[in-house]
């Protein structure tokens, strides 16, 4: 089952709650911040604990709000934009709920967003490289740099270290060394 996020669930009601005239979206809100509240207290432990907690603490609170949420869909008019939020998470509710079951799953998608977030950027800058040949070198630095961030190494240092030794006559047949991940391992190469 695809678990799904509670950040884009939580986005409808932020976004009718905005003017501040919209109790229903208040609460909710409400209701999911208290959520966030005990993730925040769980961050770092192990699935195990995470799982734990959240039986104990959290899926009480999830199984009342899914109730309020039936509660409010009767009481609004069908075709309101409150309705369509609260059908939005209902419609979704096995997707949201996986987290439940699961203590390495998120409660939302937010950080794998953020870290795809350069990538797509870095894919629509390089439209602006100039030529073919630019378009390439951007490729080429581009992949560097992910692949530092894959290894764990800060892509400045890497690239600096990299290009003096290159300009100080490092040997070709040993640019083997040269590679993020070999570079990670041995600190920097010899």
């Amino acid at each position: 089952m695809l678990a799904l996020c509670w950040s884009h669930a939580r986005r409808k009601f932020f976004d009718l709650d905005k003017g501040g005239s919209a109790p229903i979206a208040r609460e909710a809100l409400q209701r999911i911040s208290r959520l966030y509240e005990i993730e925040t207290d769980i961050a770092g432990d192990s699935p195990a604990a995470r799982l734990a907690v959240r039986r104990e603490r959290t899926a009480p609170l999830v199984q009342d709000l899914r109730a309020w949420f039936e509660e409010m869909l009767n009481k609004l008019p069908g075709r309101s934009p409150m309705a369509e939020a609260i059908r939005y998470s209902l419609m979704r509710w096995t997707g949201l709920t996986q987290f439940l079951d699961d203590g390495r799953i998120e409660l939302d998608t937010n950080p794998v967003e953020r870290a795809m977030r350069p990538i797509a950027l870095g894919r629509k800058n390089s439209l602006f490289a100039g030529s073919d040949e630019g378009a390439h070198h951007w490729a080429i630095i581009s992949s560097l740099v992910e692949s530092c961030k894959l290894s764990g190494v800060n892509p400045d240092a890497y690239l600096t270290d990299v290009l003096t030794r290159l300009v100080g006559g490092h040997l070709q047949s040993q640019l083997h060394e040269l590679t993020p991940w070999a570079w990670s391992r041995l600190g920097t190469p010899n």
